[in-house]
């Protein structure tokens, strides 16, 4: 059997003008997940990243660690539909209509970076919605439409796989998120309960036969545990 390699992101910009770039964390988790991988001794045959920036410089900071350790970095193939569901512009479309409930909602959002708790409660509640498809928004990317352009992605992929190939895919929570829901047919509900504990760098490890997937491990960040330094450990 063959394994897919989905590996999260580093740390992102959160509360910057350009959440699409790597922190200096990010790239140092991106670096130690990069090592990691050399120290197993990965020998990667295809690695694909999508097209934003934090997924492909990841990627980038990543196999530049198996070519320090004189390992084989393949070129990084993109395919947008590993990208993450664009979460700002389901925010702009649900937020309005979550405000009779959640009054506070727009000052919770706007105030992000200081109150990260209540930003989150209030995004779980929104994803909820967006996950209904009872909101749905003309010109935003539904759920079913996300998890369909994720499946097409994770298709490509294998019809190009061959036999017992390693294959990196360098992508964010939300596709992870959704791929869990693909290979398991648990409620999506249930699957982001699960993306909200993806860890930045983490790896998560499909075995693939053909066109049959199976989940086999889920968000190791060992790599990051053994340096005992809690602050390695993000999730945004």
């Amino acid at each position: 059997m063959g394994s897919i390699y989905l590996i999260r992101h580093g740390q992102a910009s959160f509360g910057a003008d350009d959440y699409d770039k790597l922190s200096p964390l990010g790239v140092h988790q991106a670096q130690i997940a990069g090592q990691h991988l050399a120290d197993l001794g990965l020998r990667l045959d295809r690695c694909l990243s999508g097209d934003l920036s934090r997924q492909q410089d990841t990627a980038h900071h990543a196999l530049a660690q198996l070519r320090a350790a004189g390992l084989p970095a393949p070129t990084i193939e993109t395919d947008a539909s590993f990208n993450e569901f664009d979460a700002f512009a389901v925010l702009e479309a649900l937020l309005p209509g979550l405000l009779p409930d959640e009054p506070e909602a727009l000052q919770a959002m706007n105030n992000a970076a200081h109150n990260p708790a209540e930003f989150q409660r209030i995004f779980e509640l929104i994803i909820d919605r967006w996950l209904s498809g009872t909101w749905d928004t003309p010109g935003l990317e539904t759920w079913l439409g996300f998890v369909e352009r994720v499946q097409a992605g994770l298709n490509r992929l294998l019809d190009l796989a061959k036999g017992q190939q390693n294959i990196a895919v360098f992508t964010s929570a939300g596709t992870i998120t959704a791929l869990i829901h693909i290979l398991t047919q648990i409620p999506a509900t249930d699957a982001f309960k699960l993306g909200w504990q993806i860890v930045n760098t983490s790896l998560s490890q499909l075995k693939f036969h053909g066109r049959e997937v199976t989940l086999a491990s889920f968000n190791s960040h060992v790599h990051l545990q053994l340096l005992k330094t809690p602050s390695l450990i993000t999730y945004r």
